[in-house]
């Protein structure tokens, strides 16, 4: 699955992802510091589902219709970072590719 990885994600995860076989890139090695509409067009344009902890995606994907093949927020509180992983591997195993 390709995926790009907001810079608000931890590298950590970013690793599992690509250990698990998952094409990914990350905003935190491309392009650190764009603005949230520059990753949108870099998902756009590579065809990636976004993963992000930023809700402020959804303004730009949803009310602006700003169009990328899917959009995945995770939301866990930094003290039980170690669940991210989890939740994730979980979500992808249940909708693989329909997550896009």
């Amino acid at each position: 699955m390709l995926w790009l990885a907001d810079e608000c994600v931890d590298a950590a995860l970013v690793g599992q992802l690509r250990g698990a076989g998952h094409d990914v890139d990350y905003v935190a090695e491309l392009a650190s510091g764009v603005t949230d509409t520059q990753v949108v067009s870099l998902a756009q344009a590579d065809g990636r589902l976004l993963l992000t902890e930023d809700k402020g995606f959804g303004e730009l994907v949803f009310r602006l219709k700003l169009a990328i093949p899917g959009v995945v927020l995770l939301r866990i509180d930094p003290e039980r970072h170690h669940y991210k992983w989890q939740r994730l591997d979980t979500a992808i195993a249940a909708y693989g590719d329909r997550l896009v």
